[in-house]
């Protein structure tokens, strides 16, 4: 019913890639979506390039810290678990196996949420996943981590003097705005086809348009921010 509003879904010329690296760069949810189904790939398969690949984001000099939080094992269980799931012909929604990124100030258990602090997660201990990662998690949507941002999202630039600043992946001299930088960061580099963050004051559509990616701040009180 989700898909209904959307254009019918072409996959020709979708499937590909001139990366060998990661022949995933910059599929969108439907691509995944199609190729699960299709038997091209599967989210195992496309986790082990996830993880390949914020390894060699995190090397590079200067290092983009995307991630504050990126547990490799728990990421390949959560694929496993899809994979598996689309082996017995039995996923859950359109959404499962989509890899997202969740930015640091949103709860998504077992993983802290210190919003680009070091001391947050001290004085509110994460104990559940918020309501829309719950939600998301339903759906079968694959968490990658806890995405960098611009310390208490008290600004717009991304800088994070305890994380590291994210630097914008299509100019690493450039900033990516903030300050959901990690989230943004992420989609921009091809890393995943998206993330969630959060948006008072343009903290969502600033990087978004800094890192040439769509950015949505929905109408107040339509995405439950509990958690």
């Amino acid at each position: 019913e989700a898909l209904q509003c959307l254009t019918p879904y072409d996959p020709s010329g979708r499937f590909t890639s001139s990366d060998e690296k990661n022949p995933f760069l910059y599929w969108k949810i439907r691509d995944f979506a199609h190729a699960y189904r299709s038997g091209i790939t599967t989210p195992s398969a496309v986790a082990e390039h996830v993880i390949a690949g914020v390894e060699e984001w995190n090397n590079k000099k200067p290092p983009m810290p995307m991630l504050i939080y990126f547990d490799a094992h728990d990421l390949r269980k959560q694929a496993d678990a899809s994979t598996k799931r689309f082996e017995q012909g039995s996923p859950i929604s359109v959404l499962d196996g989509i890899f997202f990124a969740i930015k640091d100030d949103i709860d998504c258990f077992p993983y802290p949420s210190k919003s680009g602090t070091t001391f947050f997660d001290k004085i509110r201990p994460v104990e559940k996943d918020a309501v829309l990662v719950a939600r998301l998690r339903k759906c079968g949507v694959i968490f990658i981590g806890k995405a960098n941002m611009h310390e208490l999202g008290i600004g717009v630039t991304g800088n994070n003097p305890n994380y590291g600043t994210v630097r914008n992946p299509h100019s690493i001299n450039r900033y990516t705005g903030a300050s959901s930088s990690g989230p943004a960061a992420l989609v921009s580099s091809g890393l995943c086809s998206a993330a969630i963050g959060t948006d008072a004051g343009g903290s969502v559509r600033i990087p978004s348009s800094l890192c040439g990616i769509i950015g949505l701040k929905t109408t107040f009180g339509r995405t439950n921010m509990t958690g």
